[in-house]
């Protein structure tokens, strides 16, 4: 019983990032999987298996609350899902922790780049006139971002969240709620190739079970967080969140020393607690002259 609260908290705690952020479900429940001697592929499988549940509980309340472009998850989902079964069924024959630093610096580039333009670049209208995810755009970050989310346990909100965001003139609380809407037909796809791959014996439904009772509490109260959150506020949460897991994979792959990575960890929590405040300070000085222009 109390592995079963310690896993639904978990489960908790990772859909309400996941369902505010756009990523970090299958990254932290895989990560937790793997720390108790899980075989990566059946991690993941449970992990994808769990998210067939959360995700479309996540997707409804997403849709509840507006944060959906639906055009948008239509044109990610296929080529999503053609990546995420393929992912799943070669996984045992791909050099994941080979390929994983170098997407990692790509991502973490692209966090960089998403907290700077949300700290410096952003307008407020721009959420007025959100431009349209064109097919030579979504075909390969739905094959790219599905293919990674099956093989590294996560990869579909890391990949597609920055991405979506780094396009100007997006919607930070539409790229949320649309990516994690898509995710569920990514979570049914790459199930389907673990279940061939590996079949049902293979997969623990006691970590399945409890992913699942946390996520879909978790799912609404997100969403809710996703609708009041500003959006310049959201882009640096996103940014920062970004650069700090990735920052992680890179530390942990190419540096030993703990003192280092230490130091490493202190000036990027520095950093991302500065960009807040001032995201925080920026906002208010909006609302303070939006209000004198209306009086």
């Amino acid at each position: 019983m109390k592995k079963l609260i310690t896993f639904a908290l978990i489960g908790f705690l990772a859909q309400l990032i996941d369902g505010s952020l756009g990523m970090a479900y299958g990254v932290t429940s895989t990560t937790l999987l793997l720390t108790f001697g899980i075989a990566p592929a059946v991690a993941s499988a449970s992990v994808h298996l769990a998210e067939v549940v959360t995700t479309a509980a996540s997707g409804v309340s997403h849709i509840k609350f507006g944060n959906v472009d639906k055009s948008m998850v239509l044109k990610l989902i296929i080529p999503g899902s053609i990546g995420a079964f393929v992912g799943a069924c070669f996984l045992s024959n791909l050099p994941g922790d080979a390929v994983r630093p170098y997407v990692s610096t790509f991502l973490l580039l692209l966090g960089v780049y998403v907290l700077f333009r949300f700290l410096f670049t952003f307008k407020t209208n721009e959420e007025k006139s959100t431009k349209p995810l064109s097919t030579k755009q979504s075909i390969p970050l739905g094959l790219i971002a599905g293919f990674a989310d099956a093989t590294g346990g996560g990869g579909w909100g890391p990949i597609a969240t920055p991405v979506l965001l780094a396009k100007k003139g997006t919607t930070a609380r539409k790229v949320v709620g649309t990516v994690d809407t898509s995710e569920f037909a990514i979570a049914v796809s790459a199930t389907l190739g673990f279940l061939i791959s590996l079949g049902w014996e293979q997969v623990n439904w006691f970590w399945v079970g409890a992913l699942m009772i946390g996520g879909i509490i978790a799912a609404p109260i997100a969403a809710w967080f996703v609708r009041i959150i500003p959006a310049h506020l959201l882009g640096s949460l996103v940014g920062g969140f970004i650069i700090l897991t990735n920052a992680r994979t890179l530390l942990n792959t190419w540096i030993s020393s703990s003192s280092t990575q230490i130091a490493v960890y202190a000036f990027i929590l520095i950093v991302w607690a500065a960009a807040i405040i001032y995201s925080l300070l920026q906002g208010k000085k909006y609302n303070q002259n939006r209000n004198v222009e209306v009086s």
